[in-house]
């Protein structure tokens, strides 16, 4: 975006955004919550479907949720994606059933494009975009997911149901992943197969180790799926070798795909920080990112617990550190004094020593004068 562009964009559009959020996850979902009660009017792109991704993410994906507070009972995914939607609108949030294209961080305050809305100015961008799951790519894989029928991306997620118990299980894929996918579905399992496409694993030595050597696990090495049965339910695979090309079919009560994630931000074309896998780097126990202002939760950032209510938690510290990010830099409400490690926060500017020269908080009638980091 050129500078006469974001000149008459800011000129043109209605009053830069407090907290705009991007992603429609537990993540998205409880960081608009808190932001809305902040009074901080947030405004969430929740996305549109494309292929296999759709609004809410991979708990759309998710039948059955055992392990989620407060749903004694449990709850699909769907519905529970669909509970913290409808709790974030009661507070007054905005949504754009939009895909975000693309974030200009290069100067403050930030602009944020959509598919087809006018771009908004952005004081605050949380980035709750997710990871996702990669599949093989089968029809049957895909439609077996999308409807319960005994296909999944996530062992802990859905390995414990019981639908599950007491089946033969197969897991697809040869890294740390698939080990630890297969080490915890042996406590449900009557059997763990998993199906690798090498004649080793990828995973480390340790972990392969223990996958080896357990008693409920076996390993059909040099081999492919190349189709998933069942109309209702996965009832069999089918599998290929991959050096002889022969074909074989295992009967197995469900299939586990266990071949990485990747994270949602190409759409960032660079401006964060990414680690090493690809996520978002924020700093340790916080979701600040390399850009003042702008911060991430959920999967975005996770490649560890990876769950929905880790996720949810990150999405409610990103929304507190936007507000408090506010207060401080940007002379918007008050923050709430909290006691940490490094001592009290203060509640507002005023209460702040002056700090030095580039750190100072920006009035409203400065906002675009460019933002602290």
């Amino acid at each position: 975006m050129t500078e006469t562009e974001r000149t008459n964009l800011q000129s043109s559009q209605s009053p830069a955004r407090d907290v705009v959020i991007i992603g429609s996850g537990p993540a998205a979902w409880t960081a608009a919550v808190y932001a809305a009660r902040a009074n901080l009017k947030p405004l969430v792109y929740e996305g549109e479907p494309v292929g296999t991704e759709i609004p809410g993410g991979q708990l759309m994906l998710t039948t059955d949720i055992e392990n989620f507070p407060g749903f004694p009972e449990g709850v699909t995914g769907p519905e529970l994606m669909e509970r913290m939607r409808t709790q974030a609108l009661r507070y007054e949030t905005e949504v754009r059933s939009e895909l975000v294209t693309s974030v200009d961080l290069s100067k403050y305050p930030y602009v944020v494009a959509s598919s087809y809305s006018e771009p908004v100015v952005a004081l605050t961008v949380i980035v709750a975009t997710g990871a996702k799951a990669k599949w093989i790519g089968l029809p049957n894989e895909m439609r077996l997911a999308q409807h319960g029928g005994g296909v999944s991306a996530c062992a802990v997620c859905d390995g414990a149901l019981m639908f599950y118990r007491n089946k033969v299980l197969a897991v697809v894929g040869g890294g740390d992943t698939a080990m630890e996918e297969a080490l915890y579905l042996t406590k449900y399992a009557s059997e763990v197969v998993i199906v690798h496409r090498r004649d080793t694993f990828r995973a480390s030595k340790v972990m392969a180790d223990r996958v080896l050597s357990h008693e409920k696990v076996r390993v059909i090495w040099n081999t492919r799926v190349v189709d998933v049965n069942g109309a209702d339910e996965i009832t069999s695979i089918e599998l290929e070798d991959t050096e002889t090309g022969a074909r074989s079919s295992l009967e197995v009560g469900g299939l586990f795909i266990a071949i990485g994630h990747e994270p949602n931000t190409k759409f960032l074309n660079g401006q964060l920080d990414l680690t090493a896998h690809g996520y978002i780097k924020v700093d340790p126990w916080r979701t600040s990112t390399s850009v003042g202002g702008v911060f991430a939760a959920g999967d975005v950032i996770d490649d560890y617990y990876r769950q929905a209510i880790t996720s949810s938690g990150t999405g409610c510290m990103a929304a507190l550190e936007a507000e408090r990010w506010l207060a401080h830099h940007a002379g918007i409400g008050e923050s709430p004094i909290l006691e940490t490690a490094e001592g009290p926060v203060p509640a507002s500017p005023e209460q702040v020593e002056e700090p030095p020269a580039d750190r100072r908080s920006i009035p409203r009638s400065r906002r675009e004068s460019g933002a602290p980091r």
